[in-house]
């Protein structure tokens, strides 16, 4: 069975921080076409908060995410910072008592973070926001597991899922937020959330993989 260490893994969190703060412009232009065009310094901020708490500390993963989410929770505004900041703090509520992290207990922290999201908001899928990306990305993963593929390959499945979903809001009308009111003038453009939702599971993904490997 493949597992990493929840110990000593917080190193995960700083890159995938790192990661947000490289996309900084490219999420604000994003936004910028059908919202506030501040999705980008936002989250940049935020990311960017946690990262220098983080950095040098020997943080497992559960506190490198607790970090993240409070951040995100009670230190930036706009609309996503409140959602990510549950989502994470669920995601590090799910794993803290966690000495090893295998693809099922990787699923259920995922399922906990999108459940938090969901507590505290109203969008659904298709109503193009960062649940198009989160939950067709949370089916692939579980559907991996079930039919008996690797922790590593659910993992590069869930990546596949996230970006389609990403790019599945270009072709839906948004629902939700600002954009609401544009209407029909919302088609064509990438949503921001989704986007910055698949740049965090692709890093997180990725930071697991290696840890993976490092484990095997």
């Amino acid at each position: 069975m493949q597992q990493f260490d929840n110990a000593s893994s917080g190193d995960i969190v700083f890159s995938l921080a790192d990661r947000i703060i490289e996309n900084r412009a490219y999420l604000s232009e994003i936004d910028g076409k059908i919202g506030d065009g501040d999705h980008g310094v936002n989250m940049a901020k935020g990311f960017g908060m946690a990262a220098e708490r983080i950095k040098g500390a020997d943080m497992s993963l559960a506190e490198a995410l607790d970090t993240l989410g409070t951040v995100l929770m009670t230190e930036i505004g706009g609309s996503m910072g409140p959602l990510y900041g549950v989502m994470f703090i669920q995601f590090a509520e799910t794993i803290e008592k966690a000495t090893q992290i295998d693809a099922g207990m990787f699923s259920a922290m995922l399922h906990n973070g999108l459940e938090g999201i969901q507590a505290i908001g109203s969008a659904k899928v298709g109503d193009k926001t960062l649940l198009d990306t989160l939950v067709p990305a949370i089916e692939a993963f579980d559907l991996a597991n079930s039919d008996g593929k690797s922790f590593a390959e659910s993992l590069n499945i869930l990546v596949a899922a996230a970006e389609a979903g990403r790019d599945s809001t270009r072709d839906l009308v948004a629902r939700i937020g600002r954009a609401s009111r544009l209407g029909e003038r919302s088609l064509g453009v990438l949503d921001a959330g989704a986007t910055s939702c698949a740049l965090i599971l692709q890093s997180l993904a990725l930071g697991v993989e290696a840890r993976l490997r490092s484990s095997a």
